[in-house]
Parts: structure tokens; sequence; C-alpha cells
């Protein structure tokens, strides 16, 4: 019987050093991190120029181009240690698919809890002139070098608009003082995000095109059709917008 145990005690031991154990995590070392976004109208996903949807008016509108820009990434660690995407400048089109996502390189390995970005172009970038990239004019995101970029775009349908051609267009743009459509974005994960060599984590972030026509500003196709012009409408929308982003999940 003593036998057996001693066996018994030496075979547990060879089973629990034979289980593999997770990599430590190196603080000096860094991977890549992916994030993707994907855009819905309420609980329905986002497709363009055939489906129709309402807003918190009740007015039925399509969406025929949606646009915006997603900068000056951040990924926020367990001990608030903060790592910033270097040239960190994305631009999401819903009718380009490669647009929806973006790898972030050379982001420490760790565990992050949260997300933070910007909606819109940093005015250092507003006052730099027409550039390259995601920021190119091509894009058809530039107005001028004194107006600068345009934060994100709308443009759709809607039988309720009073424009002559029955088109919803919101352009918003301004990047100072009261006109100011600039908004952060800080978003918690549902699960702890580690970052270690030979993995790419990905976040999984959803928007809501509904959020730019409800709380706390609720739009009226018929009233406000078409706007494009820096100034207190914009702002309106900007607050609207600023919480239409959740974490859907992290793979």
């Amino acid at each position: 019987m003593k036998s057996n145990l001693i066996l018994l005690s030496i075979l547990c031991v060879s089973l629990f050093s034979c289980v593999k154990k997770d990599d430590p995590i190196d603080a000096n070392a860094s991977s890549n991190a992916k994030v993707t976004f994907s855009n819905f109208v309420g609980s329905q996903p986002l497709t363009l120029q055939t489906k129709w949807y309402n807003n918190a008016n009740g007015d039925s509108f399509k969406v025929n181009v949606y646009k915006y820009y997603i900068t000056n990434v951040k990924l926020i660690k367990s001990d608030n240690s903060v790592y910033t995407e270097n040239e960190s400048y994305h631009l999401i089109n819903e009718a380009d698919a490669s647009s929806h996502s973006f790898v972030m390189a050379n982001v420490p390995e760790g565990s992050y809890t949260s997300i933070s970005f910007l909606i819109g172009v940093d005015s250092a970038r507003n006052t730099s002139g027409a550039q390259t990239g995601a920021l190119d004019p091509i894009n058809g995101m530039f107005w001028t070098w004194n107006s600068g970029y345009i934060m994100a775009k709308f443009e759709g349908v809607s039988p309720q608009s009073t424009s002559m051609d029955k088109s919803v267009v919101y352009h918003l743009g301004g990047f100072s003082g009261p006109n100011n459509v600039l908004r952060t974005v800080t978003l918690t994960f549902p699960t702890t995000m580690i970052v270690k060599k030979g993995t790419t984590p990905n976040v999984h972030i959803d928007g809501d095109v509904a959020e730019w026509f409800s709380f706390p500003n609720v739009i009226d196709f018929a009233q406000k059709p078409l706007l494009m012009t820096p100034g207190k409408d914009l702002v309106n929308i900007a607050e609207n917008y600023k919480d239409m982003f959740k974490v859907n999940h992290i793979d």
C-alpha cells in the first residue's frame, strides 16, 4: 500500500509538471493589437443605399454615404499607464470594408482595460493643410485650409426631408471655440485585453448611426435636412453621437 501511494504521488507530480503554463508577460516586449468597427442603426446592421431605417423623430431614411475619423487612439492598462498610437489617423468608410479595421503596432505587452480615441481630426492637423493617407483630400473629407476636415459625414434620403431632392446631408466640421465638434470617447473593455508576443487581440467596437439623431438633441429631417456649416446645429449632432460606440467583445 505504501509503495502504491509513493508511485501515485510521483505520477501526480509528473502530470502537473507537464501542464503548459502561459508565457509570462514581458513589460519590455511589444506586439500588435487590432481594432474593428461595425456600424448599425439601432440593432440592425447598416446597409448602404437599399435599407430603410427610422430615427428618434419617427422620420424614415436611407444612408448613402457614411464616414468618420477615429484618431489619437490610446490603450489604457490596468495600472493606468497609457499606450498612444503613433501617427494615429484612421478613416472609417462604410463603403470600404478594408477601412473598418486597423492594426496598432508596437503595443507594450500587458493587460489593458479600456480604449480612448477622438471622433474627428485634432486641431493641429486641421491647421496643417492638405495631407496624405487617411487625411488625403481625395477621401472627400477635407473642406479648405481655413475650415479643415469633415470629422464625420452622413448623406442619405428621407421622405420627410424638405430639400428639393429629399436628401439629408450632415457634414460635421469645426475644431475650435463654440463650433468645436471634436469628441473624445473612452470605452471600458468587457474583459481584459491581454497583449503578448505571438497574438493579436481584436477589439470589436459597434457604432450606432441612430445616435446622430436622438438624445439629447432629437433631429427633425424636415427642419434640418442639410447641415454643412460649422455652428450650433453640428455641435448638437456631435453631442448626440459622442456616445454612439460600445465595445462588443474582444477576441
